[in-house]
């Protein structure tokens, strides 16, 4: 009998799979997704005050969570998006005001200009490619948010880290090891998946 792929092998392959699957998803729901995952929030929101969520700039077919960040900022959140400061070291944050300024970043991804405060979120919403119901999330393979979420749980263990994606996303087992940082939950514009 065969031996089971490698974690790494098996990242690799359900990465192809999970690319196609995602920009396969329709414009028209994609359209819709933005109101959906905000009203899908509503849990994590209801009994918590305002503070600080980072969210991302969406690149390729990723879940636009701009809209997202534009109704946290209208309910008096400090929004702040991602910075890539190197390679191997954790995300930092700066503020950004949805519709605000951005710059080119690394890897081609806009994250707001340099001199923009640094923040530490409470809420962070997390990019992925898929996930599964353990919490469980594929990235793209560079380890930023695995080694981000590590880094702040050390320093502010309530933080909350929350996927989002679309339910198309969804696998029924991501491969992990013991560097993977698990999710707290996973929105879709479908459901909230607490894990």
């Amino acid at each position: 009998m065969p031996s089971p792929p490698a974690p790494a092998d098996a990242k690799r392959a359900m990465r192809a799979r999970a690319r196609e699957a995602r920009a396969a998803i329709p414009d028209a729901e994609r359209a819709a997704a933005a109101d959906r995952l905000w009203r899908a929030l509503l849990p994590l929101r209801i009994d918590r005050p305002p503070g600080a969520v980072a969210g991302f700039h969406p690149i390729g077919s990723e879940i636009d969570v701009l809209p997202v960040l534009a109704g946290f900022a209208g309910a008096g959140w400090t929004t702040a998006l991602p910075v890539t400061d190197g390679p191997a070291r954790p995300l930092s944050f700066r503020a950004w005001q949805p519709g605000g300024p951005l710059d080119p970043g690394r890897y081609g991804v806009a994250c707001p200009p340099a001199g923009s405060p640094a923040v530490v979120p409470q809420l962070l919403l997390v990019p992925l490619l898929a996930f599964d119901r353990q919490g469980y999330r594929l990235g793209y393979g560079g380890g930023y948010y695995d080694r981000t979420l590590a880094a702040l749980r050390r320093s502010s263990p309530a933080v909350l880290a929350v996927g989002v994606a679309f339910a198309e996303q969804e696998v029924e087992a991501v491969p992990a090891d013991d560097r993977d940082q698990r999710l707290d939950a996973i929105v879709t514009p479908r459901a909230l998946i607490v894990v």
